[in-house]
């Protein structure tokens, strides 16, 4: 494996220690962790996207309960 060297900066290199699983986990593996949670491989489909849109303009419109509201009406109150 070739390695490079980076520079960074204190407080990221203090935020990367906390981030690891374990103390010998590398900042190699924490970063590769990280990148792959950054990088979705199943993008959203059309549909998905759609359907948040019309959540979004929901939102938007007020056409929203609260928590309260719901548990409200799942009791049937």
């Amino acid at each position: 494996m070739t390695s490079v060297t980076i520079k960074i900066d204190v407080e990221l290199k203090s935020r990367l220690n906390t981030l690891k699983i374990h103390p010998r986990e590398s900042y190699n593996e924490v970063i590769e962790r990280l990148v792959d949670m950054a990088v979705d491989e199943e993008p959203l489909s059309e549909e998905a996207i759609r359907y948040l849109e019309r959540s979004l303009e929901d939102l938007r419109a007020g056409r929203v309960y609260t928590l309260e509201e719901v548990m409200a009406e799942l009791r049937g109150e």
